[in-house]
């Protein structure tokens, strides 16, 4: 099994994504702030990316820092919906009256 040791995550506010880089390339997750809610809307990866264990690491790392900051999530993106459904744990970041 794969472990990723903490992931260094760039948050570039000018292009409101979080950026990590790897020997395959950029890996981006593009967000937007409302209020007290980030909005996770898409995961950009290189094109023959297939690393899935490597994204739900990149998201937990986002969600954990969410949770430092204490902000609400509301996931828009497919992938990090799925995530969310498998990850029960992390459910109390959903701002109320959203369900998946």
């Amino acid at each position: 099994m794969e472990t990723f040791a903490t992931i260094e995550i760039k948050d570039n506010s000018f292009a409101r994504q979080f950026e990590t880089t790897l020997p395959e390339g950029l890996i981006t997750v593009e967000y937007s702030f409302q209020e007290r809610k980030i909005f996770l809307t898409k995961i950009n990866t290189p094109e023959d990316f297939k690393n899935e264990k490597f994204i739900d690491s990149l998201i937990k790392t986002i969600l954990e820092n969410a949770i430092e900051q204490r902000l609400k999530v509301v996931p828009t993106y497919p992938r990090i919906v799925q995530f969310f459904k498998k990850n029960p744990s992390y459910k109390e970041l959903l701002p109320p009256g959203i369900r998946l």
